[in-house]
C-alpha cells in the first residue's frame, strides 16, 4: 500500500536553524530514509522551497493568481514523502521515526496515495 507522508513545521523556525543544527536534522532524517531504502519502501522524497516561491491559483468564476501559499496557518507543508508499506500501522511506525529524527513541533500527516498515470491504471511505485 503506498502512502505519503506529508512533513508540517513553522517554517520561520527551520530555516532560522544553524548550519549545524539542519545539518544534524537531515543527517537523522537520512538514517530513516537509508533504512527505508534498503528496505525497498522508499519511494520520492521532496523538500520544498520556502512558501515565499509559492503561487497560487485560486479557484472562482475568475480564476485568481496569487503570490505565496494556499493555507494561511502557523504550519506551513515543508515537503514529502512517498512510502511503500503494508499498512496504515506501518506508516504511522515511519512517521514516528521521522519525528524522532526531526525535532520541535510540527506535524506530520499520512494520507492512502493512488497513482494516477493518464490513459493508464492505478498502480504503485
Amino acid at each position: 500500500m503506498l502512502y505519503a507522508i506529508f512533513c508540517y513545521n513553522q517554517e520561520d523556525v527551520t530555516s532560522a536553524w544553524a548550519p549545524e543544527h539542519e545539518a544534524r536534522v537531515m543527517g537523522d532524517l537520512m538514517a530513516v530514509q537509508d533504512r527505508l531504502s534498503a528496505a525497498g519502501k522508499l519511494g520520492p522524497v521532496a523538500r520544498l522551497l520556502p512558501t515565499t516561491a509559492a503561487t497560487t491559483l485560486r479557484k472562482g468564476d475568475e480564476p485568481l493568481v496569487i503570490d505565496g501559499p494556499f493555507a494561511e496557518t502557523k504550519e506551513q507543508l515543508l515537503g514529502f514523502y512517498v512510502i511503500d508499506v503494508a499498512d496504515l500501522d506501518e506508516a504511522l511506525a515511519v512517521a514516528k521515526d521521522l519525528a524522532k529524527a526531526n525535532p520541535g513541533l510540527g506535524s506530520y500527516e499520512i494520507r492512502p496515495l493512488a497513482l494516477f498515470h493518464p490513459g493508464g491504471d492505478v498502480g504503485s511505485l
